[in-house]
C-alpha cells in the first residue's frame, strides 16, 4: 500500500512539474519569440498582461485611443521584456496615428504632427524589432499611409 502512495505521489509530482513548465514557458513568451532564454518577472508579466488587455479594449472597441496610448506607454516604460511587446507597439501605433487624425471618442492631447512622429517611431520599432510578428503587416500598412498623408501635406501650397 505504501508503494503504490509512493508511485502515486511520483505521479502527481511529475505531472504538476510539466504543467508548470509549460505554463512558465507560455508566460515568458516561448511562442512568441522562440527564446527560452529571456527569462520573465511573472508578476511584471501578468501586469503588463492586464495593462495590454485594456488597452486592446480601449483600442477595439470604445475607440478610446488616448486611453489605450496611455497603458501602452505604461507597459513600455514599467517591463520593455514583455512577451507581447509587438502587439503593445502597433497598438500604441495605430492609436497615436488616429489621435493624430482626430479620430476616436478621446481628444488629442499633443499636435498631429508629434503623434504622428511618434506613431511612426512605434510602428517603425515594430517592424524592425519583430519581424515574425503577426502584427508586422498591418504596421507595414499604417507606415505606408503615414508616408502618402506626409507627401500630401507637403503638395499643398
Amino acid at each position: 500500500m505504501q508503494n503504490l502512495f509512493h508511485k502515486t505521489a511520483f505521479a502527481f509530482t511529475f505531472l504538476l512539474a510539466a504543467i508548470a513548465f509549460t505554463s512558465t514557458a507560455h508566460a515568458q513568451g516561448v511562442g512568441r519569440t522562440n527564446d527560452i532564454s529571456i527569462v520573465r518577472d511573472p508578476e511584471l508579466e501578468a501586469k503588463s498582461l492586464v495593462d495590454l488587455r485594456a488597452a486592446r479594449f480601449y483600442f477595439k472597441e470604445r475607440k478610446a485611443y488616448f486611453g489605450a496610448l496611455d497603458r501602452c506607454e505604461a507597459v513600455l516604460a514599467e517591463n520593455p521584456m514583455f512577451s507581447q511587446l509587438d502587439e503593445v507597439l502597433y497598438i500604441a501605433g495605430s492609436s497615436s496615428l488616429r489621435l493624430s487624425r482626430s479620430q476616436g471618442r478621446q481628444a488629442a492631447k499633443l499636435p498631429p504632427e508629434k503623434l504622428r512622429e511618434q506613431g511612426r517611431t512605434y510602428l517603425t520599432q515594430l517592424v524592425k524589432e519583430y519581424p515574425a510578428s503577426d502584427f508586422k503587416e498591418r504596421a507595414e500598412t499604417e507606415l505606408r499611409e503615414i508616408e502618402g498623408e506626409v507627401k500630401a501635406t507637403i503638395k499643398k501650397p
